[in-house]
């Protein structure tokens, strides 16, 4: 090839033959050229061009090998074609193998364990397809909702469930009021309303981590008579206030500044959310229930958010300077916008209504006089908000289909509750239920440690349900029945399983600002501390005012 014969004989031929070609290019013969025909003008320009070049080439002598080599490298081009650019290879996007494997492992072990007497075969398969699902949660091969899909489509592939049974619990009311929740955040944060709350926070009691945290509790603790439904206070109400603090401290999802505050701010906030003044609908008085749980509760409301601030502190500890800085920051924002009264008039009929929801239902005045005009639900009420904020545009709709944390969520939630539902309805849990009081009733000890050993059993059996509602009408009556049968005083059984009954909730998790290990590791830790506040503190309170 021409561009590996650069040698100086090679360079003066090809200087030669490339000056005789141009020596032919005249005037007289382009002049000539050009009045003969239009067709030829390209042809023309381009000898024209090459002349010139030619003509300077032999004048600068010092860029013979420069030249010669581009001419050289340009025919050599024509022989070889130049290879292909290599592509950067993509990364894999799919499954994480070795969780997806231990998932399915899980699965398959349980499927094929022979099935125990008193089960059906269906009820064995969806536990397997189940605790699946589960390890799958916890390992996380792919995103939550897309294993609970995927836990979906297994149970209805095997015919384990039919489509519509899998997908029923969409109707549930929890995890749209969940999902409604991150919409309502998105109000908050768009408007700026939410950072005019959360300054006003820092404003009072932001000088430190831990008294930012301690207001949030007790703020929930008094609102909590009013709206008892756990899921209605934090989802539906404070969930956005907190996130919307903890962006207005610097503190965000997927940039590596969660641990900043808003892990400790939200793990605190989910860990207290249940420890407050809650009832459910059972023949017990409100200030019975009251009296009972004003001790065991307060300690724990002091206790467990200091705890976590040891073991999980934040990495903002002190900052002197936030309430005079909070002070100017709500200087600055003026006086509030049209968008931001419309999401505070939102607010506060969607609050009014849990209220009265929740005052109808529960307290007993249901024949109050406007009782029967306001006695919403609470997911009806939080469609109706985001309905006005849809409407005035505060929120559009594109941005609530944004918001992709509230549709996996929605999903993985309401996989779950379907599944667990229906291993109720198999009579998976009832068999459960009548094993695990068999075998305490049989070992023969004190009602006192066998109401401990049901205590524990009945508390942790929480983790295979999704929903409170389902746990306890699956374990609630077993439980009660059976330690009643071995000597338990029955008023004090119901009290305390219904206070266990609401030390769990999970509608923080889905802020996305802890990771799921460390939810479930500090949560186990929290778990065993309220069992001793409950247990212990709870256990000498009832004794002295007579509850046993």
């Amino acid at each position: 090839m021409a561009s590996l014969a650069l040698t100086p004989s090679s360079c003066s031929l090809g200087l030669h033959s490339l000056t005789s070609r141009s020596l032919k290019l005249t005037p007289r013969s382009t002049s000539t050229r050009l009045h003969s025909s239009n067709s030829n003008s390209n042809s023309l320009t381009q000898t024209n061009n090459l002349t010139f070049r030619n003509q300077y080439f032999l004048t600068n002598p010092s860029l013979k090998f420069k030249r010669l080599t581009v001419q050289a490298s340009a025919s050599a081009g024509a022989a070889v074609a130049p290879a292909p650019e290599q592509k950067p290879q993509q990364p894999w996007q799919g499954a994480a193998l070795k969780p997806l494997i231990a998932s399915i492992a899980t699965g398959l072990i349980l499927w094929f364990v022979p099935v125990p007497s008193g089960v059906s075969k269906n009820a064995w398969q969806l536990l397997a397809i189940f605790l699946a699902t589960i390890v799958g949660i916890i390992a996380q091969p792919l995103p939550l909702g897309a294993v609970a899909l995927l836990g979906l489509g297994a149970s209805v592939l095997t015919k384990t469930l039919t489509f519509s049974a899998a997908f029923s619990a969409f109707g549930d009311p929890i995890p749209w009021l969940i999902a409604l929740a991150f919409f309502f955040a998105r109000g908050f944060i768009k408007t700026g309303l939410g950072n005019r709350i959360a300054y006003q926070f820092v404003k009072l009691f932001g000088s430190s981590s831990l008294g930012l945290g301690y207001s949030l509790v007790f703020s929930e603790a008094l609102l909590a008579p009013a709206i008892p439904s756990v899921s209605a206070r934090a989802g539906g109400i404070f969930l956005p206030i907190v996130k919307s603090l903890c962006l207005a401290c610097g503190s965000n999802t997927g940039d590596g500044t969660e641990h900043k505050l808003g892990s400790w701010l939200m793990l605190t906030c989910f860990q207290t959310a249940t420890l407050t003044l809650n009832t459910i609908n059972q023949p017990i008085g409100w200030m019975d229930w009251a009296k009972a749980a004003i001790v065991p509760g307060l300690v724990s409301l002091i206790v467990v958010p200091l705890l976590l601030y040891i073991i999980y502190p934040p990495t903002v500890k002190s900052s002197p300077d936030a309430p005079k800085l909070a002070q100017e920051k709500l200087e600055k924002m003026g006086p509030m916008s049209t968008n931001e009264k419309i999401m505070a008039g939102t607010l506060l009929l969607t609050v009014t209504s849990f209220f009265f929801y929740y005052l109808i239902n529960f307290y007993d005045v249901g024949l109050w006089v406007f009782g029967g005009r306001l006695n919403v639900d609470p997911v009806t009420a939080a469609i109706l908000g985001l309905s006005i904020l849809l409407v005035t545009g505060v929120v559009t709709w594109k941005e609530c289909l944004a918001e992709s944390v509230a549709w996996d969520t929605l999903t993985w939630f309401a996989a779950l509750i379907a599944m667990a539902g229906y291993l109720n309805k198999y009579g998976l849990i009832t068999w459960f239920s009548q094993t695990v009081v068999k075998f305490v009733g049989g070992l023969g000890l004190s009602w006192q440690l066998s109401f401990g050993i049901l205590i524990l059993l009945y508390f942790y059996s929480h983790y295979f349900f999704a929903s409170g509602a389902a746990h306890i009408g699956a374990m609630f009556t077993a439980f009660l029945s059976v330690a009643s049968a071995l000597g338990c005083p029955p008023y004090f059984v119901a009290m305390v399983l219904a206070f266990f009954s609401n030390l769990m909730a999970p509608v923080f998790y889905g802020a996305n600002y802890v990771p799921l290990a460390k939810w479930w590791g500090y949560g186990f830790i929290v778990s065993i501390v309220n069992i001793i506040i409950w247990l212990g503190v709870g256990g000498v309170w009832w004794k002295f005012i007579g509850l046993w």
